[in-house]
């Protein structure tokens, strides 16, 4: 479900040295505080109300992951690795005291312990039916695959007794498997999505065409640690069935993990897709985002590093891009009792820093332009589902992955203003033909439909352009190919003959290639040659063989344009020119190299990085890592494209090429495949070299610097041995309560091992982001340590911890306060960057308080055995002085260190 995978442990131990036995909390405030740390803890606007009203977790119900209401009103839940649950909720403003009444759902007559159905990643009650998503391999205690399940009560007992499968979806799902459904705007069928893990099944129709390829010449390196290597086109994907479901529509694809999606008034769908954090700071790196979901739509996700450009053509931008995250839920609200701007608003639920961003739409074009906000947050909040109830409230649940499940209702009190809906009549004209088009969008559509679309082949809107391309490609290929390539107006042929593309073959594709060249290169805008130099590609990624007798004429046709004078060009350019052997190629390419300029809004987010870094201790201090190096993403794709290069190097370039290489190892951070994309690159360019120089430019190229794997950089320091353990205070405890005799060496070896190193130091050495740890001993007991370490969020100092600021505007700051005066807050955002402060004015702020969760990640002794403990425990105890008693035999110590 959560596609966030464990990252590198980087220790920040705020409040190791300053635990803090009253740490009282000062709060300044605008709005009235409960009491409850649960309630507290959320960031809400303006006249909203929040109410905790259930924790699954405390009676034993696992972690809720998905939700819907039944025609009784009432709440059914599932554990994301167990039951269903079904509530009746006490209304709204009821006394605190008055619990939901929770009974778990016995589907299917199954004797206890077997579980009848559960294991739901999205439920949906429609059609006098549940829809369950199963999302597990079957095992000993469940035995329904995963896939789609329709469950029924037939007899009239309120209880569900008959289990239909729909339908079985195959793969490697896990948390990237089926997700959410939700019932079609006819209210006839019922919509679901899927991410990148499941096969797309046979339909029995498509309106995205089933051609789908790769199609990306760019040197292909899958994920080097593995990740969706066997993933191929086209990814995450939406369809439409009956409720019976018996009949399979594709709608669109090309996601990565969408997980949900909903659609406005007028019936147009919106997905919220998932990044892949692993490729934070590359070129093909694609933020948290969400798409507006055509017919047809394809938005080019791909594995590894072959991810589309969104300005292809072939695929559709997102309208907005909100940041790293783990999406979960998406949903409108205009069923909600709030006011109109909320009410029409997108809510999407990012698991990993606890935000629900409200998105809200206004038409422009064919499609819509489109803006976020931080409607409610909190630290921690793992948000995992939502949905709007009978009476107007929003409900939410966290958890996910097993961790501390509740459920919230949130309500507006105050006056609500009118609400006035989106008709279709009230779209652009635009958006009105980009919907004439899609009534195309199937096999055996009429077959006037060609002229229709041909005619806006040329359409300024790519959302139009795009539909008209999707409705040739449902039309006989051999009723318009001559048409594509004899066509005389530029824009008019290039898409056609990217239509083509997709249907032909070897025979076809020097006559497209040959028409393409017709066309006046200079003459076009930049997108239109963004859109010529795409559709080649596209073509002689699937007919290179016929393409050969052309080839020389397409390097003479495309030599003169490169370089160009814009980044995305001389991406399409470079790739053509290498792939094509153009003899200056590399030479062109590798000047690029040494000048590139990243643009200056590239991959521009709404929710900034640095924002994000305070809200969750294990992904955050990533990010602000990173932040402080992030690598150059353009000139990281030319030297990609160079290491794909096999023909035209002289010795000087390679020794440049390869120089680059190696400063780029160790002078950038990236994200966890960094290093091992930077290697791949490096090992493509190695394969072409002479074998006689190929030990020279490997040391060169920093081989030497690398794993075996190359996926990292060689610590060449002592490291744990292990085996390590989940260790607990207790167990910790234990081990540690002789520590006579330890091995200083290897304590301060364990210190930097667990990256306590990175951040604080002792004796001088270490990093100064974090306190001194050279008296530690002096001051607490190791048991006070092992504390604040396993739990670092137990007790936080009021030294150490993060701040919120919750701003009148909306939305909040979370950073280390670091000064105040009169008149503004001065924030630190990123601990490897300390020197950076935000200021932020005190009338923009509505509410001051802490965080609730310390920066410094839990766990970081897990993978240490107990001798490396003991080592660990001796070192910080002794603050690194040889002549403590913890390196004394158990004999000449006094006593063993406490």
């Amino acid at each position: 479900m959560f596609h966030k995978s464990t990252l590198k442990n980087l220790l920040f131990l705020a409040g190791i040295v300053a635990i803090s036995f009253a740490c009282s909390k000062k709060e300044e405030t605008g709005r009235q505080l409960t009491g409850n740390p649960k309630i507290d803890k959320l960031k809400l606007p303006d006249g909203f109300v929040a109410e905790l009203l259930y924790s699954p977790g405390e009676n034993d119900q696992g972690s809720w992951v998905a939700m819907t209401f039944d025609d009784k009103g009432r709440m059914i839940t599932s554990d994301q690795y167990g039951f269903l649950y079904r509530l009746e909720l006490p209304p709204i403003g009821s006394d605190s005291t008055v619990k939901p009444k929770v009974e778990r759902l016995h589907v299917g007559n199954v004797a206890e312990p077997k579980v009848g159905m559960g294991y739901a990643q999205g439920l949906l009650y429609a059609f006098n039916s549940l829809y369950v998503m199963v999302n597990h391999n079957p095992n000993e205690t469940f035995s329904q695959p995963t896939g789609l399940y329709r469950i029924q009560d037939l007899d009239g007992d309120d209880q569900y007794e008959t289990v239909t499968q729909i339908r079985e979806l195959k793969g490697d799902p896990g948390e990237h498997g089926p997700h959410s459904m939700k019932v079609t705007p006819d209210g006839k069928g019922i919509y679901l999505i899927a991410g990148n893990h499941v096969d797309v099944p046979e339909m029995n129709s498509y309106r995205l065409p089933n051609v789908w390829q790769e199609d990306n010449l760019f040197p292909l390196i899958k994920d080097p640690r593995g990740h969706a290597n066997n993933r191929m086109a086209p990814g995450g994907w939406i369809a439409r069935i009956n409720p019976e479901g018996t009949d399979w529509e594709l709608i669109g694809a090309g996601f990565r993990n969408a997980f949900d999606f909903d659609y406005n008034e007028v019936g147009d769908i919106f997905a919220y897709d998932a990044d892949m954090e692993w490729d934070f700071g590359m070129p093909w790196y694609r933020p948290t985002r969400i798409n507006h979901v055509t017919s047809g739509a394809e938005f080019g996700w791909r594995t590894g590093n072959s991810k589309w450009s969104p300005v292809y053509p072939d695929n559709l931008p997102a309208l907005v891009n909100l940041g790293q995250g783990s999406p979960t839920n998406a949903m409108f609200a205009f069923d909600a009792n709030f006011p109109s701007k909320y009410k029409k608003a997108l809510y999407t639920f990012d698991w990993s820093f606890g935000i629900i961003y409200a998105t809200h739409f206004t038409p422009s074009g064919a499609s819509y332009e489109a803006s976020s906000e931080e409607f409610i947050s909190g630290s921690p909040l793992p948000l995992t589902d939502g949905t709007i109830g009978p009476d107007g409230a929003m409900y939410f649940a966290t958890g996910g992955r097993r961790l501390e499940s509740d459920l919230y209702r949130v309500y507006y009190k105050g006056d609500l203003d009118t609400h006035v809906p989106l008709k279709e009549s009230d779209l652009p004209k635009e958006a009105i033909t980009r919907r004439e088009l899609e009534k195309y969008h199937h096999t055996g559509a009429p077959a006037d439909g060609i002229e229709k679309a041909w005619a806006e082949l040329n359409n300024k809107d790519r959302y139009v352009q795009y539909a008209a391309r999707i409705v040739l490609e449902h039309q006989p290929v051999a009723t318009w190919k001559d048409r594509a390539i004899s066509e005389t107006d530029a824009v008019k042929k290039i898409h056609a003959n990217l239509a083509l593309a997709h249907h032909a073959t070897d025979a076809d594709a020097a006559a497209m290639l040959n028409s393409l060249m017709q066309i006046d290169y200079k003459s076009l805008s930049a997108k239109d040659q963004q859109d010529l130099l795409r559709t080649i590609e596209v073509i002689l990624y699937r007919y290179d063989k016929g393409a050969e007798p052309v080839k020389a004429q397409l390097v003479t046709y495309l030599d003169p344009h490169f370089p160009a004078n814009e980044n995305m060009l001389n991406r399409s350019l470079s790739i053509l020119m290498v792939h094509l052997d153009a003899p200056s190629a590399v030479e062109k390419t590798l000047a690029l190299l040494k000048t590139a300029k990243d643009d200056e809004n590239y991959q521009k987010t709404s929710m900034a990085s640095s924002d994000l870094v305070f809200r969750n201790p294990q992904y955050g201090m990533d990010i602000a890592s990173m932040l402080a190096n992030v690598p150059p993403a353009q000139a990281t794709f030319y030297a990609t494209v160079l290491g794909g290069a096999d023909k035209g190097w002289t010795p000087a370039q390679r020794e440049e090429y390869f120089k680059w290489i190696n400063n780029a190892l160790t002078a950038y951070k990236g994200g966890r495949s960094y290093v091992g994309f930077i290697d791949r690159a490096r090992k493509m360019a190695l394969s072409s070299v002479d074998k006689a120089d190929s030990v020279k430019y490997d040391e060169m190229s920093g081989g030497k610097l690398l794993t075996s794997s190359g996926n990292d950089i060689l610590n060449t320091g002592v490291q744990p041995e292990g085996p390590g353990r989940r260790w607990n205070v207790d167990e910790a405890d234990s081990v540690v309560q002789n520590l006579a005799g330890r091995d200083l060496v290897k304590g301060k070896a364990m210190f930097g091992a667990v990256m306590c190193q990175s951040c604080h130091t002792i004796q001088g050495e270490g990093g100064a982001i974090g306190p001194d740890l050279s008296q530690l001993g002096t001051r607490f007991s190791a048991k006070d340590i092992l504390v604040a370490t396993i739990d670092p969020s137990a007790t936080i100092s009021d030294q150490y911890h993060a701040t919120v600021l919750e701003l009148k505007a909306g939305g909040s700051i979370v950073g280390k306060l670091n000064d105040e005066d009169e008149a503004n807050y001065y924030i630190s955002q990123n601990p490897f960057a300390p020197d950076v402060i935000r200021t932020v004015p005190k009338t923009d702020v509505v509410l001051k308080k802490n965080a609730d969760v310390s920066i410094m990640m839990p766990g970081l002794i897990n993978r240490l055995n107990p001798e490396e403990l003991k080592d660990l425990m001796a070192y910080l105890i002794s603050g690194g002085n040889p002549d403590h008693a913890v390196y004394k035999p158990a004999a000449a110590a006094a006593a063993p260190a406490q």
